[in-house]
Parts: C-alpha cells; structure tokens; sequence
C-alpha cells in the first residue's frame, strides 16, 4: 500500500473562496470577438451560408458534416424543462456569515466570519412552464447553491415555509393536479381550475398552503422583495456529535412587498418578464439584493414540546416562539453570461449537504431526497450533471464513478474501485477528523408500516394562525383571491367542500366566500375530510383535527409588519411634456434618485422634452410603450403647458388613475392640480383636498419641492396605502 499524502492543515485553508467559482468557469467561457468560425471539433468554416448541393440546383449531399452539425446541434438545443419551477431567472453572489455558529454545526462555511463564499441562486414560478408569465399567482422558488471548500450545499426553498402535502408519495398528484388538464391542456400557469381544486379540497392538510398562496405572498413584487425559507427541519451537527433542529429562513433587506392581483395580471400583458428584468436591472446597475439567512433553532429534548410536529411539513415554527436569529448575509452581485448554460443548467438537489447539516425524518424531505437526483438524470442526459460547469464545486473531485453520457472528467489509472492496492488504496475514504461525511446517529426502532404519524392530524390550527394574523386590507386580499379561484372551478360540488374546508379555518372567511360564490357554506364538510389515508384504514381514526394553540396570533406572518424605510431600487414614473417646469422636475428627480430610487421621464413621445426655460430633458419612456404598473409611484411636475398637455392626455389619466386604483403614491406639484383633477379618482378625494399639502392615502401634493420631496419619499416607502383600495375603487 502507499503512504497516504499530508493534507494541508485545516488552519491552511484559504479564507476567501469567492474567485474560486468564477475562475472554475473561465475555461470554459468563449468570446469569439474577432475569431474565425470553426465546427465544434475545431475546423475551420469556408461557407456556413450554402449547403453542400451536387449542382447549384441539385440535391444537398449528406456528406455536408458542416451541416450536419449545425442543425443536429439545433435540434437538440432544448433539453427538458423542469416539471415544475421551469421557469427561473438567477444570479451568482456571495455569502458571509457574520460569527461563528460552531456551538451548532460543524459546517466550515457557518464557522469563520472571513470566509466568503460563492454562491448561484435561481428564484422561479412553480406551475408554468419555461414560457408563462412571471407574474403568475404561485409558489416562488428560491434554491441557493453554495460552492463550499467541503463541496456543495443546496439549500432548496420557495418563498413559503410550509408545503401542501405532508408525504412525497402525494407530490406527483399534487403536480398533475395543479398543472394545465390534460385534456385541453389549460390553463396554463394557474391553479384556478377543477382538478387542482377537487385534489386540495380531498385533502385538508392543504389548507394552510393554501391559504398563503391565496395571500398577496403569491403575487411578490420582486424576487429581491421576498422572504425565502427551506420549508423542511433539517439537523445541524457540531464537532461533538450534537444535534439541533434547524429552519432554514432568508429575510431580504428591502422588505417583504407584493403587487396588487388586477395589477399582476396587467403586468403580464405589459411585460411578462418583469420580475426576470427587475432582478437582472438592479444587479447591472450595481444595486445588488441582499438577504440575511436566519435559522430557528430547537434542542433535541425540546422537539415534543410544541403543539405541532417539528416535522410535518405543513407547519411552521412562528417566530414568536423561536426568534429568527439572523447570522450571516448573501449579496447577488453578478448576473449570468449565459442563460442556459449557468440558469438552465443549474441542478439543486435538496441532498447536496455538507458535514454539519443532516436530515430528519420529513417524510416530504425523504422523498425528495429521491426525486431530485432522478429528476436530473433525465432532464440533463445522464449521471454526469455535476460536471456542467455551473454545477462543479470548487473542490476537487475524486471518487470510482465513471463514464456515463457526456463525460468530461478524464480519470488517470487502471483502478476504478475500492479497495484496491494497484492504486496505492486511492482515493482514501476520509475520517470524521478529516471532515469525513457521517450521518447522524438517530435512534431508529420502528415496524415499517404505511402510516402517519397522529401528531400529523391537525390541519387547522396553523390556517387559522395564518389568517387572523393578516392585516384587514390581507385578509380582504385573501376573500378575493379565494372567490376568483373557486368562481372558475366549474363543479359546484368542489367548491361547496372547499367551502366546508374554509369554514374549519375560519366561519367569517367562508361566508364571505361562499356570497361571492352564491352558495351556502355546508353545515357539516363530506366526510371522510382527509382522503389521503390507508386504503384499509377506519375513515373515523384519520380524521383532521384542531389544536387550540396558545399563539393567537403572530405580527411576523403580515407583510404590514414588514421594513418600510427605504426607497431604494423603486421605479418611479414623472409625467411630463413640452413646457415642463425643469425645476419642479429635476429637483424632485435628484431628490428620488440620492435615495437610490430609479427615476423615469415619460412623455407622450420618446426623445426629449423642452422646459420652460428651453431646457432639453431626456424622455426615458413614451406612454405608448409603458404602464403605471411598471412603476412603484407617479411624480407630476409643474409647467402650464405640460401640465394643460398632461391634462388632456387619457393616457397619463389612465395611468394616474390607474397608480390609485393600485394603492400607489402619487405627488404632484401644486401647478399640476389640473392634472389631478382630471382623474376619476379625484371626486373621490375629500373637497378640500386641494388645500391640503398632504393627503392621508398616499396623495402629495405642495409648491415647496424640499417639503414636497420628503413627503413623497416618505409616502413611497410604505409601499402600498392598502387602506384605500375597498372605499376608493375606481375605474382604470
């Protein structure tokens, strides 16, 4: 046998690692700026306009290789798309812990505060496919690849902690439910249809998914404004072999904010990718997301003292039991060069963990653990997925597996097993000391049975949590989200036992419902509630039941709680045309922009705009190409003749009243009235309105742009004036 090789120390390993990802892609990026074309094997093209033809007018040859190539690399340019979060947008970043967590896990990138480490993160609808709208009502995915120095940890989650079922065994008729009927192939990228809803209201233990997605946390208004969570408890393990239950949460630094529902669906005929645009924009521009990881830990002896189970699925630990303690930071700071090659071909695996972090028992979790690595070998060709570039660690990688489609590791040596002694015994498995891998040393005495667990039962409790802890403009959100879902559904018998199922949530939301829906609410749900049970089972023992938990409510579960300080990436919109005052303009557009705000200048045509005092000002967007639902705010300047031009314009009057219908901030310089009052909104204002310098709902108005400035950024940053969407309807 060989001598086994020293290893560098532990205290030798590098402390910044960020570059080590970017320079593990650079071999394999090509610009081909002043190169001649070549076929992919490296000969160079004479023609790659004409197929080689016997006579200019006779038949293509087949011995045209030049060809051949080009179009059968064509025609399998598309691989598979995900059967679910097809489509995505990511970004490359890093992430710093900010002390260490060695106390709790022994994972070396939790342990040093100067370590950096790279990361890929993608963010994506659920339902649709590659080419439906971003503006979807739907789970956002949010999966994190860290390149760590002990090999890659994805953390893979959406924006919602909890899931709709509690056994993966249900995940495939979760999916066929949700997704277009198979007959028709409708509707695509919305659950507001017969088979999703008779599938949910056959299962109870959905009500508390469902209710977040029929909350405004479905409709984000970026992917930089939206909290993420690893949905499972997973284990953290330290060096000592002890174990703690972990919730994985990411808490962005600009908040948690949503869009309106008629205003989602308006953007996806404006522009579908707008959540991909907003992500890419703000990092060109060099604002760049930023989000806190928090965990929620619990001891081991304290896994039983909750009145739910730590691990079904369906529930969350509210953090008014276990605070949130936020101990590091991720920052995405470079888009992709390539959109297929790094977001497309990027593939997480929820079983790609490091020393340091272990699994439960989740029976949802376990499945997974499957699904993922099958998932792959179809979608990317095979069992060598891991060495597309994007998915490399930035550790070396040594072990016997070989061959296999696409192949791109070329192995030295004869030996390709263990134990050997042709190969010196290489590679050597590593010891614990080593940073070997070793799973944790649950305890395991058990039947193999094909049961659930009754601390799984209780399917209420947490819906109604969630629900009594929404603000009243959420909860009135969630009553039409319900109503416009359920009013498609077009088997009365489904939407009568999703009525039954609401009424155990809560009896206030279901009557609202069932009068939007012109039902009754049942006296009693169909029985057996819960269809998701042993086929030789007794209905009666499995039936759901409801904890009276203490927690009544929980500020954390409302995005009214959220941060609400800062204007910083919010695109607002200034109205204005020839005649403009340059001062009622540039000062309120400085002012946005020192705040970190992104200003845009529309106009009735593109170009420029001449001030009063013939100054030219650049035109970023004409009325004709864009829509006030691309924007946070409206700003009208002063200026008689812009202000007479605006006014007249049913263009800028719909998107005013458009900006209020949708709860936004609007200002307006005091010269601008008469473009307010020509809005449909304005009747609803109070009569003396125009004497006021600031409104109550979000509406500014004053001729003193210092003050008039301050007001309107602090306005933008509460985001939304909810308050007044239900009295102040107006057509837009």
């Amino acid at each position: 046998m060989a001598t086994k090789k020293t290893k560098p120390s532990k205290d030798a390993a590098p402390k910044d690692i960020t570059n080590k990802k970017v320079d593990s892609l650079a071999p394999h990026m090509e610009d081909s700026a002043g190169e001649l074309m070549t076929t992919d094997h490296g000969v160079k093209i004479n023609d790659d306009q004409n197929s080689l033809k016997a006579g200019n007018r006779g038949g293509t040859l087949l011995e045209d290789f030049i060809m051949r190539e080009k179009i059968t690399h064509f025609d399998h340019e598309r691989i598979p798309e995900r059967i679910v979060h097809a489509r995505g947008s990511a970004a490359h970043g890093v992430f710093q812990v900010y002390e260490s967590q060695a106390k709790f896990t022994k994972a070396k990138f939790l342990e040093d505060p100067k370590a950096k480490t790279p990361v890929f993160v993608r963010f994506s609808t659920v339902a649709g496919s590659r080419g439906s709208s971003d503006l979807a009502r739907d789970v956002r995915g949010f999966a994190v690849k860290f390149y760590t120095e002990e090999g890659n940890f994805d953390l893979v989650g959406n924006n919602i902690p909890v899931f709709f079922i509690q056994d993966a065994m249900k995940f495939p008729d979760l999916v066929h439910a949700v997704k277009p009927e198979p007959h028709n192939e409708m509707p695509q990228a919305a659950s507001a249809h017969d088979t999703f809803w008779d599938f949910i209201s056959l299962m109870p233990e959905s009500a508390h998914m469902v209710m977040w997605t029929m909350s405004d946390r479905a409709l984000p208004r970026s992917y930089r404004m939206m909290e993420g969570f690893g949905v499972h408890t997973f284990r953290f393990v330290n060096d000592k072999d002890e174990a703690h239950f972990v919730k994985f949460h990411w808490k962005p630094l600009l908040g948690v904010h949503s869009v309106a529902w008629d205003e989602a669906q308006n953007i996806s005929g404006k522009d579908p990718d707008f959540h991909r645009r907003d992500l890419w924009e703000a990092i060109e521009s060099g604002e760049f997301p930023e989000y806190e990881l928090g965990v929620q830990i619990v001891a081991e002896k304290d896994e039983h003292n909750f009145d739910f189970d730590l691990l079904d699925p369906t529930k969350l630990i509210p953090e008014e039991i276990v605070p949130v303690k936020r101990i590091g930071k991720l920052t995405l700071n470079r888009n992709p060069d390539n959109f297929f090659a790094e977001t497309e071909q990027v593939a997480f695996h929820v079983g790609h963990i490091v020393p340091g972090i272990d699994f439960t028992n989740d029976p949802l979790l376990q499945g997974r653990l499957f699904s993922y690595t099958d998932t792959q070998l179809i979608r990317l060709g095979g069992p060598n997925f891991h060495e597309i570039p994007i998915n490399r660690p930035v550790v070396p990688v040594h072990n016997n597996q070989r061959d296999g489609f696409m192949r791109q590791q070329i192995n030295k040596g004869r030996v390709s097993y263990n134990p050997n002694s042709l190969g010196g015994g290489c590679p050597y498995q590593a010891k614990m000391s080593e940073g070997g891998f070793t799973s944790f040393a649950e305890r395991i005495d058990a039947k193999k049975v094909r049961e659930r667990s009754k601390s799984f039962f209780d399917h209420f409790s947490q819906a109604t949590l969630f629900f009594n802890s929404q603000s009243e403009p959420e909860k009135n959100h969630i009553v039409d989200a319900l109503s416009f879902e359920l009013g498609k559904v077009e088997t009365i018998a489904i939407r009568e036992r999703m009525l039954g199922i609401l009424a155990q949530i809560d009896t206030g939301l279901a009557t609202q419902v069932a009068y939007n829906l012109g039902l009754h609410v049942p006296k009693k749900p169909e029985q057996p509630m819960n269809q998701s049970i042993p086929a030789d089972g007794d209905p009666k023992d499995f039936q759901p039941v409801k904890v009276n938990p203490k927690l009544k409510k929980s500020p954390a579960l409302s995005m009214a709680n959220t941060i609400k300080d800062s204007i910083r990436t919010r695109r607002i919109a200034i109205l204005a045309a020839d005649g403009v005052n340059e001062n009622s303009l540039l000062e309120m557009k400085d002012a946005l922009i020192a705040e970190g705000a992104t200003v845009h200048v529309i106009a009735p045509k593109l170009g420029t705009i001449t001030g009063e005092n013939d100054t030219q000002i650049a035109v970023d967007q004409s009325l004709l190409t864009v829509a006030s639902v691309l924007y946070d705010a409206v700003y009208v300047p002063g200026g008689t003749n812009s202000v007479a031009t605006m006014a007249a314009e049913p263009d800028a009057i719909h998107f005013l009243n458009e900006a209020f219908k949708h709860c936004k901030a609007i200002a307006a310089d005091t010269e601008a009235l008469q473009v307010i009052e020509a809005t449909y909104f304005s009747r609803k204002l109070p009569p003396d309105f125009t004497s006021k310098s600031v409104l109550m709902e979000g509406i500014v108005i004053g001729d003193d742009l210092n003050k008039l400035s301050s007001q309107f950024i602090a306005a933008v940053s509460q985001h939304r004036f909810w308050e007044r969407e239900k009295p102040r309807k107006v057509p837009a």
